[in-house]
């Protein structure tokens, strides 16, 4: 089994999700964001299940920089910032197979694991 985790090394929910994967031998592909930004395919891929506001973490010091508190924007305008500025998403976002989340949730990554 595969999983694939965004995010970037510096976030604690990252890195807790890599060390849940490691400590159960799991395989994993990490993708970096500050490296390489994901694709939009791949941020479409997470919109259609939980919609473009769950990625966007309002409490990030990025998103206060850029001033989007106030910001009413559509969803393609969301997706084509959050494709530019990685830093905006709630990480990690973890994908195995279909199966897809947001942030930590170790209940369903243990879920997979089992399964």
């Amino acid at each position: 089994m595969d999983v694939q985790i965004f995010g970037v090394k510096k976030s604690a929910e990252t890195r807790k999700a890599l060390r849940f994967f490691a400590e159960r031998r799991t395989r994993t592909h990490f993708v970096d964001l500050q490296e390489r930004a994901a694709s939009r395919g791949e941020l479409v891929r997470f919109t259609q299940k939980f919609g473009v506001h769950a990625l966007i973490d309002e409490g990030s010091r990025r998103y206060a920089e850029l001033g989007l508190r106030t910001a009413l924007y559509g969803e393609e305008r969301w997706m084509s910032i959050l494709a530019d500025e990685p830093l905006l998403l709630k990480m990690p976002l973890v994908r195995r197979g279909n199966a897809l989340t947001i942030g930590p949730a170790e209940a369903t990554w243990k879920s997979w694991l089992e399964a």
